[in-house]
């Protein structure tokens, strides 16, 4: 038995609507579940129940076993007190409030059928699948049901990079060019460097980013240089040597401290090299100022003549220093410019809308779907099962379907497995 499984068939009413029973003998009569909560604090806030008649309103809590509650240190928290009902699959303990006032328990096991049991094992709990536990009947849920749920879980994932923002609020005292300038860094850095790349951001005040625009070969002194790429002796190359020159200026005048973590260059192509990518971002900053409020203003899709900038002329011979290669102009491609809408514009637009108090969403939205959908392996794997996936919008849910239900085994926590479980039972 599994806990998620408990919480749904109290959610769901899995149970005989009439007959329950408490283990102290009384009658149980469910008005209202109550709401799930997903934080801390009992599961189900606001139930209803009537016990022998008795009308109770107050808060559920869910164990597999009653011990369950002792184990938790619930005896110990005064936020547990109103719970009014202890639902267990097998009561194996009494339970007392603070007062010494027993707490009713309601033990499912003797009300639910073997075939939904079964059903439940069948569905998710088996390691017969190669991708997700409902792959094989993914395409039986109701159109209806399952784009709802995603249109959902958009949102889910837009409010959890609003999570992330919302700390990078704290860490630069509700600057919102520095927060632009952060996300921009991590997402230039892509999935290998993103890390690194925004502590390299961190390791730089902003107020000194202002003071370098309009000079493209001192920012990008300064993004080299706390990368740690200007470590080697200056040699033959003069590009290197004068950042080496601008760096240690811009290190001594501002005490700047390089960040522990280092970009690496292993398993990347040549284009994403941390020096490319810096080269680009510095070129942005050094062009751009104002960024945020220029993005923000924006209504048209493309940004690209803001953040497609290309290089210093250097990088149009080079990848790495010191080493030349064939002339290729290095500018963003199409792909990489939607990848900073998706990842990084559009959320900080969510973000912001929400902290100045604009509750409809629906143009970025809009925006959202007339972007291609991205391309990758899980992408692909839902595609093979069923999934319509037509532009960045569903793609976006699809993802978080994945990483935050399908990847986790939160399959009753998610629209399209309790659905699943109602068709079969």
């Amino acid at each position: 038995m599994k806990e998620d499984l408990l919480h749904y068939l109290w959610k769901y009413k899995k149970y005989p609507l009439n007959g329950l029973q408490s283990t102290c003998g009384k009658s149980i009569q469910v008005k209202s579940s109550g709401l799930h909560n997903q934080l801390s604090g009992p599961d189900f806030f606001n139930a209803q129940i009537e016990l022998d008649g008795q009308l109770w309103a107050g808060n559920v809590e869910i164990h597999i076993k009653s011990s369950d509650w002792f184990a938790h240190n619930h005896q110990l928290d005064a936020g547990y007190d109103n719970v009014i009902l202890h639902v267990v699959w097998k009561d194996d303990v009494s339970v007392y409030r603070k007062d010494g006032t027993q707490i009713p328990t309601l033990s499912l096991q003797e009300y639910i059928s073997v075939a939904l049991l079964e059903t439940y094992k069948q569905l998710f709990n088996t390691k017969n699948y190669k991708f997700i536990n409902c792959e094989n009947e993914f395409k039986q849920v109701d159109t209806f049901i399952k784009e709802n749920w995603l249109d959902r879980l958009f949102i889910e994932r837009l409010q959890g990079k609003s999570g992330v923002i919302n700390e990078l609020l704290k860490f630069t005292d509700n600057d919102w060019e520095y927060v632009l300038f952060l996300m921009l860094l991590k997402n230039f850095g892509s999935k290998i460097n993103a890390d690194a790349f925004l502590a390299i951001g961190k390791s730089i005040r902003y107020s000194i980013v202002r003071k370098l625009f309009g000079q493209p070969l001192v920012m990008e002194s300064l993004l080299m240089g706390q990368a740690g790429l200007l470590e080697q002796e200056p040699g033959i190359d003069s590009y290197y040597n004068r950042l080496c020159r601008e760096y240690q200026y811009l290190k001594s005048k501002y005490r700047l401290v390089q960040p522990l973590t280092k970009p690496k260059f292993f398993k990347l192509r040549p284009l994403n090299f941390p020096t490319i990518r810096l080269a680009q971002f510095s070129k942005i900053y050094a062009t751009n100022n104002n960024l945020f409020q220029n993005l923000i203003d924006r209504k048209d899709v493309d940004v690209s003549d803001l953040v497609n900038l290309g290089t210093s002329e250097y990088w149009n011979t080079h990848y790495t220093f010191e080493k030349e290669s064939n002339r290729k102009i290095k500018h963003i491609t199409d792909s990489f410019v939607q990848l900073i809408m998706i990842n990084t514009v559009i959320p900080l637009k969510f973000s912001y809308q929400q902290y100045i108090g604009q509750t409809n969403n629906d143009a970025l939205f809009q925006l959202m779907g007339t972007f291609r959908s991205e391309q990758n392996s899980i992408i692909e794997r839902y595609r093979d099962i069923g999934g319509k996936i037509t532009n960045a919008k569903s793609s976006q849910a699809y993802l978080q379907l994945y990483n935050a239900y399908c990847k986790t085994g939160k399959c009753l926590d998610c629209a399209i497995g309790a659905q699943l479980m109602n068709i079969k039972v």
